[in-house]
Order: structure tokens, then C-alpha cells, then sequence
């Protein structure tokens, strides 16, 4: 299935949610350092619910450590910025689907990293900064799950 990793996430309902969501569709959350709170956080857990144990997540201690485990092909980062729209990519299962922390998203540091395949956009209407981390991750999940005929899905 496919890989949502979220760059030093700073927001715990967020990432509650994104647990929630990676239950739901069979995917993978990766979580890279630091993160801006402890997994244990009450937010995170009510946000979550009692989705915790059917997530799959993995905490990675910086990006290096996170490429060097997951061996990415395809690394799509989500950026306000981006050229290409996010409903344009043909998914592939193992594609990695890559968010940055709340409020900045992503660093031109983490932009230019050779391991980015794309700089992905999510549109909106003018003069909006970004969706919410937790969303823009559910709508992009839910397009390479939906490319993928919702497979595993009832």
C-alpha cells in the first residue's frame, strides 16, 4: 500500500487523525523527528480513537534514517508550491506520500532532497495558505487508494 510520512509533525489531533486514516486504508504512517509532542499525548489518542492498534506507524529519528529504512522509488512531497496537481500522479503501491509540519510545511531543505520525485500541489482557491495537515494527507491517500480500485476495501 502506500507510505505517509509527515516531516516533524507539530500538531497531536493531526497526527491522531492520520491514524485514524492509515487504519481505515491499509497504509503505512511514518513519523520523522522531532516531533512536536509525545505519542502518548491525550489529543493524539482521542483524535485516533481506538484505531491505534490497527495503524501501522513507524517513528523515524531524521529523514536520512527514514530513506535508509523505507528504500523509497517514488517520493511525492505536498507543497502550496508544487507544479504538478496531486489528482495528475499514477500511484504505485509503495509510493511514499510526503507532508511537512504545521504551520510551514515543508523546508527548501526537505524540497530539494534527491530522494523527491515531485513537488505536489493540492488545489485551492486563491489567496489560501494550505489545507489542514490531516486532510491534505486523506485526500491523497484516498486518490492512490481510489486509483487502485480501493483494493482490500468492503
Amino acid at each position: 500500500m502506500f507510505r505517509v510520512m509527515f516531516h516533524e509533525p507539530r500538531i497531536p489531533p493531526n497526527t491522531g487523525n492520520a491514524i485514524r486514516m492509515v487504519a481505515g486504508t491499509g497504509c503505512e504512517l511514518h513519523l520523522v523527528e522531532p516531533l512536536g509532542f509525545d505519542l502518548s499525548e491525550p489529543k493524539l489518542r482521542r483524535a485516533g480513537l481506538d484505531y491505534h492498534d490497527l495503524a501501522s506507524v513507524t517513528v523515524h529519528a531524521g529523514l536520512q534514517e527514514a530513506w535508509d529504512a523505507l528504500q523509497p522509488e517514488r517520493v511525492y512531497a505536498f507543497t502550496a508550491h508544487g507544479e504538478v496537481s496531486y489528482a495528475s500522479i499514477e500511484y504505485q503501491p509503495g509510493d511514499v506520500l510526503l507532508f511537512g509540519p504545521e504551520p510551514t510545511g515543508l523546508s527548501d531543505e526537505v524540497l530539494a532532497d534527491p530522494h523527491i520525485t515531485a513537488q505536489v500541489r493540492i488545489p485551492m482557491l486563491p489567496g489560501r495558505r494550505s489545507l489542514n495537515l490531516s486532510n491534505a494527507a486523506a485526500v491523497v491517500t484516498y486518490e492512490a487508494w481510489r486509483q487502485h480500485g480501493f483494493a482490500g476495501a468492503v
